[in-house]
Protein backbone atom coordinates (compact mmCIF):
# COMPACT_ATOMS: atom_id res chain seq x y z
CA UNK A 1 0.00 0.00 0.00
CA UNK A 2 1.62 3.07 -1.13
CA UNK A 3 1.68 6.47 1.22
CA UNK A 4 -1.19 7.83 -0.85
CA UNK A 5 -3.56 5.31 -0.19
CA UNK A 6 -2.78 4.96 3.63
CA UNK A 7 -4.32 7.10 5.88
CA UNK A 8 -2.45 5.63 8.74
CA UNK A 9 -0.91 3.02 11.09
CA UNK A 10 -3.06 1.47 14.06
CA UNK A 11 -2.78 -0.62 16.97
CA UNK A 12 -5.04 -2.33 19.04
CA UNK A 13 -5.25 -2.26 23.06
CA UNK A 14 -7.21 -4.29 25.53
CA UNK A 15 -6.95 -1.94 28.37
CA UNK A 16 -7.32 1.66 29.16
CA UNK A 17 -3.27 1.48 31.13
CA UNK A 18 -2.71 -0.08 28.06
CA UNK A 19 -3.81 3.08 25.76
CA UNK A 20 -3.03 5.50 28.23
CA UNK A 21 0.91 4.23 27.82
CA UNK A 22 1.01 4.00 24.47
CA UNK A 23 -0.23 7.52 23.78
CA UNK A 24 2.67 8.56 26.24
CA UNK A 25 5.42 6.64 24.25
CA UNK A 26 3.89 8.04 21.16
CA UNK A 27 4.08 11.93 22.13
CA UNK A 28 7.69 11.53 23.39
CA UNK A 29 8.83 10.58 19.71
CA UNK A 30 7.19 13.69 18.35
CA UNK A 31 4.22 12.30 17.05
CA UNK A 32 1.28 14.82 16.67
CA UNK A 33 -1.18 13.26 14.53
CA UNK A 34 -2.56 10.72 16.62
CA UNK A 35 -5.63 9.87 17.55
CA UNK A 36 -7.08 7.46 20.09
CA UNK A 37 -10.56 6.01 19.76
CA UNK A 38 -11.87 4.40 23.07
CA UNK A 39 -15.17 2.88 24.24
CA UNK A 40 -15.19 5.67 27.20
CA UNK A 41 -13.45 8.36 28.23
CA UNK A 42 -9.93 7.50 29.39
CA UNK A 43 -8.29 9.74 31.94
CA UNK A 44 -5.32 11.73 31.29
CA UNK A 45 -6.02 11.03 27.25
CA UNK A 46 -7.09 14.52 26.35
CA UNK A 47 -3.78 16.31 28.83
CA UNK A 48 -1.44 14.09 26.80
CA UNK A 49 -2.43 15.24 23.36
CA UNK A 50 -3.30 18.60 24.71
CA UNK A 51 -6.79 19.59 24.82
CA UNK A 52 -8.09 22.14 21.65
CA UNK A 53 -10.17 24.87 22.95
CA UNK A 54 -13.42 24.68 21.22
CA UNK A 55 -15.59 27.53 20.21
CA UNK A 56 -18.81 26.03 21.28
CA UNK A 57 -18.96 28.26 24.45
CA UNK A 58 -19.07 31.11 22.47
CA UNK A 59 -21.97 29.98 20.21
CA UNK A 60 -23.79 29.12 22.96
CA UNK A 61 -23.24 32.54 24.66
CA UNK A 62 -23.95 34.35 21.18
CA UNK A 63 -26.89 32.25 20.64
CA UNK A 64 -28.45 33.30 24.27
CA UNK A 65 -27.83 36.95 24.09
CA UNK A 66 -28.69 37.19 20.47
CA UNK A 67 -32.08 35.03 21.69
CA UNK A 68 -32.60 37.34 24.78
CA UNK A 69 -32.15 40.31 22.94
CA UNK A 70 -34.52 39.25 20.37
CA UNK A 71 -37.41 38.32 22.79
CA UNK A 72 -36.89 41.56 24.54
CA UNK A 73 -37.42 43.64 21.16
CA UNK A 74 -40.30 41.39 20.48
CA UNK A 75 -42.16 42.43 23.57
CA UNK A 76 -40.97 45.93 23.46
CA UNK A 77 -42.02 46.40 19.45
CA UNK A 78 -45.72 44.95 20.80
CA UNK A 79 -46.59 47.17 23.35
CA UNK A 80 -44.55 50.13 22.64
CA UNK A 81 -44.22 50.53 18.96
CA UNK A 82 -47.06 48.32 17.37
CA UNK A 83 -49.86 48.19 19.41
CA UNK A 84 -49.40 50.63 22.39
CA UNK A 85 -52.17 50.24 24.70
CA UNK A 86 -52.20 52.51 28.34
CA UNK A 87 -53.80 50.29 31.21
CA UNK A 88 -53.69 51.96 34.14
CA UNK A 89 -51.41 54.28 33.97
CA UNK A 90 -48.34 52.03 33.47
CA UNK A 91 -45.63 52.51 31.49
CA UNK A 92 -45.32 51.42 28.05
CA UNK A 93 -42.03 49.90 28.25
CA UNK A 94 -42.57 47.96 31.21
CA UNK A 95 -39.19 46.15 31.61
CA UNK A 96 -39.96 43.88 34.61
CA UNK A 97 -43.10 42.31 32.26
CA UNK A 98 -40.85 41.41 29.94
CA UNK A 99 -38.08 39.59 31.79
CA UNK A 100 -39.90 35.77 31.66
CA UNK A 101 -40.03 35.67 27.79
CA UNK A 102 -36.53 37.52 27.71
CA UNK A 103 -34.85 34.91 29.51
CA UNK A 104 -36.87 31.41 28.00
CA UNK A 105 -35.72 33.42 24.55
CA UNK A 106 -32.00 33.45 25.85
CA UNK A 107 -32.68 29.57 26.68
CA UNK A 108 -33.96 28.73 23.42
CA UNK A 109 -31.68 30.33 21.09
CA UNK A 110 -28.43 29.51 23.26
CA UNK A 111 -29.48 25.92 23.25
CA UNK A 112 -30.26 25.70 19.23
CA UNK A 113 -27.48 27.45 18.73
CA UNK A 114 -24.91 25.50 20.72
CA UNK A 115 -26.55 21.96 19.80
CA UNK A 116 -26.34 23.70 15.83
CA UNK A 117 -22.61 24.68 16.09
CA UNK A 118 -21.91 21.13 18.10
CA UNK A 119 -22.87 19.10 14.92
CA UNK A 120 -21.24 21.50 12.61
CA UNK A 121 -18.04 21.45 14.45
CA UNK A 122 -17.88 17.88 15.09
CA UNK A 123 -18.57 16.87 11.37
CA UNK A 124 -21.40 15.08 12.45
CA UNK A 125 -23.32 13.21 11.53
CA UNK A 126 -19.87 11.01 10.00
CA UNK A 127 -20.60 7.92 7.93
CA UNK A 128 -17.09 7.06 6.78
CA UNK A 129 -14.10 7.45 8.58
CA UNK A 130 -10.85 5.32 7.54
CA UNK A 131 -10.92 3.51 10.27
CA UNK A 132 -14.22 1.99 9.73
CA UNK A 133 -12.87 0.11 7.13
CA UNK A 134 -11.13 -1.97 9.52
CA UNK A 135 -12.72 -5.27 10.41
CA UNK A 136 -11.32 -5.12 14.31
CA UNK A 137 -12.73 -1.53 14.94
CA UNK A 138 -16.18 -2.60 15.27
CA UNK A 139 -14.75 -3.61 18.98
CA UNK A 140 -13.98 -0.07 19.60
CA UNK A 141 -17.40 0.66 21.22
CA UNK A 142 -17.00 -2.42 23.40
CA UNK A 143 -13.87 -3.55 24.83
CA UNK A 144 -11.23 -2.54 22.65
CA UNK A 145 -8.56 0.85 22.24
CA UNK A 146 -7.27 2.07 18.68
CA UNK A 147 -4.41 4.19 18.52
CA UNK A 148 -3.56 5.63 15.27
CA UNK A 149 -0.81 7.64 14.01
CA UNK A 150 -1.94 9.17 10.79
CA UNK A 151 0.55 9.10 7.45
CA UNK A 152 0.11 13.04 7.00
CA UNK A 153 2.81 13.08 10.37
CA UNK A 154 5.43 14.29 9.74
CA UNK A 155 7.19 12.11 11.42
CA UNK A 156 5.76 9.26 10.16
CA UNK A 157 7.50 6.62 8.48
CA UNK A 158 5.79 3.23 7.71
CA UNK A 159 8.62 0.97 9.00
CA UNK A 160 9.18 3.30 11.94
CA UNK A 161 6.23 4.07 13.02
CA UNK A 162 4.95 0.17 12.16
CA UNK A 163 8.46 -0.61 14.99
CA UNK A 164 7.06 1.88 17.49
CA UNK A 165 3.77 0.41 17.34
CA UNK A 166 4.83 -3.17 17.89
CA UNK A 167 7.17 -2.24 20.76
CA UNK A 168 4.27 -0.83 22.65
CA UNK A 169 3.07 -4.51 22.97
CA UNK A 170 -0.73 -4.32 21.32
CA UNK A 171 -2.97 -6.78 20.16
CA UNK A 172 -2.40 -6.38 16.66
CA UNK A 173 -0.76 -3.63 14.37
CA UNK A 174 -2.79 -2.82 11.42
CA UNK A 175 -2.77 -0.74 8.29
CA UNK A 176 -5.23 1.84 7.82
CA UNK A 177 -6.62 2.35 3.99
CA UNK A 178 -7.43 5.68 2.75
Amino acid sequence: MSSETLYGMAAEFDTPEAILEAARVVRRYGYREARTYTPFPVGGLAEIFGFERTWIPAFFLAGGIFGAAGGFFMQWFANVVHLPWDIGGKPMNSWPAFIPITFEMGILFAALTGVTAMIVLNRLPQPFHAMFQLPAFERASRDRFFLCIKSTDPQFSREKTADLLKSLHPLAVLEVPR
